[in-house]
């Protein structure tokens, strides 16, 4: 009885959408929205046969590959200095998590005002002898540019976690550490990094289904573009659903993210905790 509650949310919010969407995937909404007819796997043929497909899934993996390593291992450095005798700090705690609390949308759209083309980022290249730099509207650096704010985002909320792993470390292995001569370094990777690998594997989990499902940055910042540069799985799965009204399509390209995530998910679980799941 105590679970029926979470029970019915998980029913009516997550199982029932997620059959209605392997089911529609198979269905076209092209001819007639209301009533599409059932075509079988060719949402499939046309997803594996379409260049966007593998363009948008190339994007979403090169987002995958730059954001999570940083995702994991500054959030953790920042832990471990916070986590020493320092003055001032509960303030440098609310400095890192500030953009944490900070809307995404309005993250997004300051981050655009700051990539302008006579923004303070290009003010600042010029002062320095530079020339422009088009973040939001070259090929080149419209994707890195969307990733930065993902970090810049995801830091303060990464970093809190590994601080309340980082408590549950005995302080005896420190002192341990510190007789054998151990310097900053050697301590915190024979005892730090050990002790919370599983938390190690949470951030890293949670970080890489974040940075496969973003979708808010894009929107607001670039639309996907220039020339696709910046579009990403979900915001195509958008684009095609809502925009295009190709609904059959987008619930087709829904279950191949779904199936990435999963498989992504297991490998990323089973590298960092194997030993817990060996018989």
């Amino acid at each position: 009885m105590f679970l029926l509650p979470a029970a019915v949310v998980l029913l009516v919010f997550f199982f029932i959408p997620f059959v209605q969407t392997i089911y529609l995937s198979f269905q076209d909404y092209n001819s007639n929205i209301y009533n599409p007819t059932w075509v079988g796997l060719a949402n499939y043929r046309q997803l594996i046969n379409s260049p966007i497909f593998y363009k948008v899934m190339w994007n979403t993996f090169l987002y995958l590959i730059l954001a999570v390593p940083v995702l994991a291992v500054i959030p953790l450095f920042l832990a471990i200095l916070i986590n020493q005798k320092l003055r001032c700090l509960t303030l440098y705690k609310i400095l890192i998590y500030l953009p944490v609390i900070v809307s995404i949308v309005v993250a997004a759209i300051a981050f655009k005002w700051l990539y302008a083309q006579s923004g303070i980022l290009n003010c600042v290249m010029q002062y320095l002898g530079f020339e422009k730099i088009g973040w939001l509207t070259d090929t080149r650096f419209s994707l890195i540019s969307v990733i930065i704010v993902t970090i810049w985002k995801g830091i303060g909320y990464y970093m809190m976690i590994y601080l309340a792993a980082l408590m549950s470390v005995p302080n005896e292995l420190y002192e341990a550490c510190d007789i054998d001569g151990a310097n900053f370094l050697q301590k915190h990777l024979t005892v730090t990094v050990p002790h919370i690998m599983p938390t190690i594997a949470l951030v890293t989990t949670i970080s890489a289904i974040s940075a496969m499902k973003v979708f808010a940055e894009i929107y607001v910042m670039t639309k996907g573009g220039p020339l696709n540069s910046s579009k990403t799985i979900v915001y195509y799965i958008y684009e095609r659903a809502f925009e295009n009204l190709d609904l059959g399509y987008a619930s087709a390209l829904a279950v191949v993210l779904l199936l990435v995530i999963m498989v992504f998910s297991f490998i990323n679980i089973m590298f960092f905790e194997k030993n817990k799941y060996q018989i």
